[in-house]
């Protein structure tokens, strides 16, 4: 279940939000989920049948090209598709509730102070902040950054790497690429300079303009 807003395009098994921000394609995250679900009943001795879709849930989701082949359900199909489920008859046996016991005993119960807050990318101030004060008013004088408020004074690769960390929490579903931590940290000028600190820093996956960082 996604909660993208916003335009968004398919193309070449990849999902963009435009105009051109590529995140990860929430189908590979479903095959994974199926996987791993399906490896867990067989755990607990279940052989039944998983059917896997993603749903995108906000009214304002638009995805252009869409792939009429894919298990995707968007807003204005989630009601029919409820309707579908729902006409299904089906007899509840001694086994399903067994195992229904079994999930109940092995999951986690959410707890009662986490709360979602919706955000854009777009909507957002960029820029690194203050490690000590977590103000905007940092700026580069070669290696270093430097609060203008209370003179903080700290690495610039420390403060990239942080502000990386920070962003891999707010978008846990869009690739690391150098024009993406380039945008969102703002002050550092040079491409290749931040190139370079994710390249020492993390895994490179594919090459050129497809590249993105593990």
């Amino acid at each position: 279940m996604k909660n993208y807003q916003g335009d968004y395009f398919y193309e070449a098994d990849k999902l963009y939000k435009k105009p051109s921000l590529e995140v990860i394609n929430p189908l590979h995250q479903l095959s994974r989920s199926e996987s791993l679900l399906r490896q867990l009943l067989l755990r607990l001795g279940s052989n039944l049948q998983i059917e896997g879709a993603c749903v995108f849930i906000n009214p304002s989701f638009t995805l252009y090209q869409a792939p009429l082949d894919k298990p995707m359900i968007f807003p204005t199909q989630i009601n029919e598709y409820m309707k579908q489920l729902n006409s299904i008859t089906s007899k509840l046996t001694d086994k399903h509730k067994k195992l229904a016991d079994q999930l109940t005993d092995i999951s986690k119960t959410d707890s009662p102070y986490t709360q979602i807050t919706f955000y854009d990318y777009d909507r957002l101030r960029k820029g690194i902040t203050c490690f000590r004060c977590h103000s905007f008013s940092v700026y580069v004088v070669k290696r270093e950054c430097v609060c203008n408020d209370c003179g903080f004074m700290e690495s610039l690769q420390t403060a990239v790497l942080r502000t990386v960390k920070e962003f891999e929490v707010l978008f846990p579903d869009v690739k690391i690429t150098t024009n993406i931590i380039h945008d969102w940290c703002q002050i550092v000028t040079s491409k290749q300079r931040i190139r370079r600190l994710l390249a020492s820093n993390y895994k490179m996956v594919g090459v050129h303009q497809w590249a993105y960082f593990i």
